[in-house]
């Protein structure tokens, strides 16, 4: 005899197209949001500051695997998007949530020379993790003592090897007057500064008035001006003097007569050091204890500190910090004009280009071909 089951297995509903489409779209978004995430996340280069390692125009991949990944301190906000929801000036989080930051194991730790992106730890008005990015060179590892003298970075009193394409600004004298062609031959006649790196500057006989050279200042490799004095030209860097105190330069204090090419020795914070609170040690770290290390209040009046009401005479450093510089040394603001990057701001390690967009080619030679798939040193 046939038995019937009471209750007959009903055909499953065939979904429509647009919830077909939405459960697409919903895993794609989830999918990027943790490889963003976890592993990998797109870049492009904005401006100049890391010339001629990297290209305003370059578009490349950075690993978070690398130094670890962090936990995010904002959870409520759009997903795949940064400080502002795409095309608008509405904010993409909420703040109502903030969490501890936490970071899980890399493989590696950032070190001197590694092109790192981070978060600009001086926009003190945002979270930390959606503080805007920022990419330079590793100079200072925690402990490190950096100092510049005549633009050579010092690390703990060694001279450290420059970046094969760092940029130094030199003044060229000639006896004839060059042309864009000429400086685009070395890729030296930057269209997209707001500022332009090549400057005439025309030197005139007393007597007879008229011009017996020309000068241009520019923003080039070491390689590139010693091309330039093998062809005869009078070839000058162009340094500020020891001494010559520049009002922007961090700390920003009267104690130091520090300039953008001749910085230092200052010592890189490091997790568990402590500190004498001598007047120069908190002119040099104020910014670190009032700041970046979480303390609930901080009173500093120049020559004594106060954390929770209690004066201290000593500080041990919460986190790790870093020195960073970009290649571009007179057209770069970094460490030497707003301090260290806390640990819990560096987002990862640049990695390769994949992509590289020339903004002032024409529509045949927009892709810069031999830039693609180039790997980062």
């Amino acid at each position: 005899m046939e038995v019937k089951t009471v209750h007959q297995e009903q055909p499953k509903k065939k979904k429509s197209a647009f919830r077909e489409w939405l459960d697409s779209i919903v895993f794609a978004v989830v999918a990027a949001t943790l490889i963003r995430w976890l592993f990998l996340e797109a870049y492009t280069i904005p401006t100049p500051s890391m010339e001629n390692s990297l290209l305003v125009g370059d578009f490349l991949f950075v690993s978070k695997l690398h130094y670890g990944t962090r936990t995010p301190q904002t959870p409520l906000q759009v997903p795949l998007t940064h400080q502002k929801i795409w095309g608008t000036n509405i904010d993409s989080y909420l703040d109502w949530v903030k969490l501890p930051m936490y970071r899980l194991p890399g493989f590696s730790h950032v070190k001197n020379g590694d092109v790192v992106v981070f978060n600009y730890p001086d926009s003190l008005h945002l979270p930390a993790d959606l503080r805007p990015n920022y990419i330079k060179r590793c100079i200072g590892i925690p402990g490190d003592v950096v100092e510049v003298r005549a633009t050579q970075v010092f690390i703990n009193g060694k001279a450290m090897e420059n970046p094969q394409k760092m940029l130094q600004p030199y003044r060229v004298y000639t006896n004839e007057s060059l042309d864009e062609k000429f400086f685009l031959k070395y890729d030296i006649w930057n269209r997209r500064n707001e500022s332009p790196n090549v400057y005439p500057i025309t030197e005139l006989d007393s007597v007879r008035r008229e011009m017996i050279t020309v000068g241009y200042e520019v923003n080039t490799s070491a390689d590139v001006a010693k091309k330039f004095q093998e062809m005869g030209m009078r070839v000058e860097p162009r340094i500020l003097e020891k001494g010559e105190r520049s009002e922007v330069i961090y700390p920003n204090s009267s104690l130091f007569d520090w300039n953008q090419d001749n910085f230092g020795p200052l010592q890189v914070p490091k997790k568990g050091e402590t500190i004498q609170l001598t007047t120069e040690n908190i002119a040099k770290y104020r910014d670190v204890i009032e700041n970046y290390e979480y303390n609930d209040k901080v009173e500093i009046d120049g020559t004594t500190v106060k954390i929770n009401g209690t004066a201290v005479s000593t500080y041990t450093f919460k986190q790790d910090y870093y020195f960073m510089m970009g290649d571009n040394r007179s057209n770069s603001a970094d460490s030497r004009y707003w301090g260290f990057v806390p640990s819990d701001h560096i987002v990862g390690k640049a990695v390769f280009i994949w992509m590289s967009l020339d903004p002032e080619g024409s529509f045949l030679n927009k892709i810069r071909w031999k830039r693609l798939f180039h790997l980062i040193d």
